[in-house]
């Protein structure tokens, strides 16, 4: 544990991906496989749950550290991490454990989950009395389930890669669903991740999926686009559609069905699980799997697609109703053809792989496996002119994916180039009335913030709403001002968060709006971000809760 906190206080004092790629691999380099494993899952994104409840985290720790509630709460607020409070306020311990990283996990840390109060204030007492302050902290991260530090799963693959001497899309192919909560991190499974490229190595893949090719956003003016892009039949040319994007995989007789937040999510979509039965051993689609449920005879419509917030209702039950089934009806619209007769088909240009793909689906004729259609125009003006259509259709603009691109590992131009020729966001003007601290080296600023528009629907009344929270989108220096506002006009305080007198507008986009009965202003929007502050604008003159139905 002693190696992997100094590793953490390394990659958390610096902004710079080369010394934080330094620092890797020199743990790499010294660290056994085992501990290697679980180092390997945390730092590239694994996510496990909490392990004990922060109720009682808080009670054993007041009392560890003799020290009134109110003492503790104070202390809480001034550090803004529940985490980094404990460990600073618990008494310091020796010289501190030797065992490493992995016997930690498996041998004190997951044990915790489960057991009842009485037991873990029995256990934690003396397991935290082992830990000298950095180990502490990071323990007590990876127990509230909290642990994040300012490292990429790109560099924690590059890393591995130059220490293994091996290509670097190679090992990324291997992580791939390494951080999915079914995996437990193994010394052989790390071996495997840097050991040598064999020849019958994509034999013995069973239903890991591959690297998602990802696009980079296209914001160039129209006018520039025949400049940059060359004419549209170079191109091809789909809608962007607003789902979850997916691999279908089916080898070995087994079907599997992955996210791209690399998530196995198979169970989730039993209708994709039998589609993937019919298809032919060794092949491996990617697309969307969207809400879709086809438009009535005669219809306008061009298509059935219906709003995300139903497809997220399917993912957040733990019990898949027939009504769910029903309000929510998945179907995979597909894009790519990733393998085929169990060959790895990435390295074909996108033309063929998309004609055999058409082939394919074409033979299969499932009602839950449709082709994502070809959008095609004389130029790119004719094309600008469809995309208006976005919101009408439910997509969110257009894909450009080149013909002759191959199939690449993330958002790289190497081998290919994919474009997100996204539609503008929606946007209003909103005022912040909540804030919480943010995380890591901004942990002691209010950074997390709830903004609200005006309801005028109460007679002689006019109150604010909270429809969505935001964090992105100001520079430091806006941040530094912004927090002192807070500061000065905080009301009350509800553990870490502050509510403050309305006196700060922002103007915020995000990509959808769209009913929920979850949320007090009666709305959920989609990928919230701070676009400016308006320092020009008064409290009065924020937008209003009609104004978000206007955009429904």
């Amino acid at each position: 544990m002693k190696a992997f906190a100094a590793l953490y206080a390394q990659l958390d004092a610096t902004t710079s991906s080369n010394a934080k790629l330094q620092a890797l691999q020199a743990y790499f380099s010294q660290a056994e496989p085992a501990d290697a494993a679980w180092a390997v899952y945390f730092l590239a994104g694994g996510k496990p749950r909490q392990l004990v409840p922060t109720r009682l985290l808080r009670d054993l720790a007041t009392r560890q550290a003799n020290l009134p509630d109110w003492l503790f709460e104070e202390s809480y607020q001034a550090v803004g991490d529940l985490a980094e409070t404990i460990a600073l306020l618990l008494p310091e311990a020796g010289t501190g454990n030797d065992q490493g990283l992995a016997w930690w996990m498996e041998h004190q840390l997951l044990p915790l989950r489960g057991l009842p109060p009485e037991q873990l204030a029995e256990r934690l007492a003396p397991l935290w009395a082992q830990l000298d302050r950095p180990s502490l902290l990071v323990c007590l991260k990876l127990i509230t389930g909290a642990f994040r530090v300012g490292v990429s799963k790109l560099l924690v693959t590059r890393a591995l890669a130059t220490l293994a001497g091996v290509d670097a899309k190679r090992v990324a192919q291997r992580m791939v669903g390494y951080t999915d909560l079914s995996h437990r991190p193994t010394a052989a499974g790390y071996l495997a991740l840097i050991a040598e490229e064999s020849t019958d190595e994509h034999a013995q893949r069973g239903g890991q999926p591959y690297p998602f090719f990802l696009a980079h956003p296209l914001q160039e003016p129209l006018e520039r686009f025949e400049a940059l892009l060359g004419p549209p039949e170079d191109w091809l040319v789909e809608w962007k559609w607003d789902g979850i994007r997916a691999q279908l995989i089916r080898r070995d007789g087994q079907s599997w069905l992955w996210s791209r937040g690399e998530e196995l999510i198979t169970e989730r979509f039993p209708e994709l699980q039998a589609l993937a039965e019919g298809l032919p051993d060794g092949c491996v689609l990617d697309g969307e799997i969207v809400a879709w449920r086809d438009p009535p005879a005669g219809s306008a419509a061009a298509f059935g697609i219906l709003p995300f917030a139903l497809l997220q209702q399917r993912i957040g039950r733990k019990t898949l109703t027939r009504r769910v089934l029903e309000d929510a009806p998945a179907v995979l619209l597909a894009y790519d053809l990733l393998e085929y007769q169990g060959e790895d088909w990435r390295s074909r240009p996108q033309a063929e792989r998309r004609t055999v793909l058409e082939q394919l689906v074409g033979e299969i004729a499932a009602p839950v496996l449709r082709l994502s259609p070809r959008l095609s125009g004389e130029n790119w003006q004719a094309l600008a002119k469809q995309r208006e259509a976005s919101r009408t259709l439910g997509v969110e603009g257009m894909m450009l994916k080149r013909q002759d691109s191959l199939y690449g590992v993330g958002r790289t131009r190497d081998l290919g180039l994919w474009w997100k020729w996204k539609i503008d966001p929606f946007f209003v003007d909103a005022v912040l009335i909540y804030a919480q601290r943010g995380h890591g080296r901004r942990a002691s600023l209010y950074t997390d913030y709830t903004f609200a528009v005006w309801d005028d629907s109460a007679p002689g009344e006019r109150v604010l709403v909270p429809f969505a929270k935001a964090y992105s989108g100001l520079t430091d220096e806006e941040i530094r001002q912004v927090d002192a506002i807070i500061r000065k006009t905080t009301v009350e305080t509800f553990g870490p968060v502050r509510s403050v007198t309305p006196s700060m507008v922002f103007e915020l986009g995000f990509e959808g709006i769209a009913l929920s009965k979850r949320h007090k202003s009666g709305v959920a929007v989609r990928f919230p971000r701070i676009l400016r502050w308006r320092t020009d604008k008064r409290v009065e003159e924020a937008d209003t809760l009609a104004t978000l139905q206007g955009l429904l």
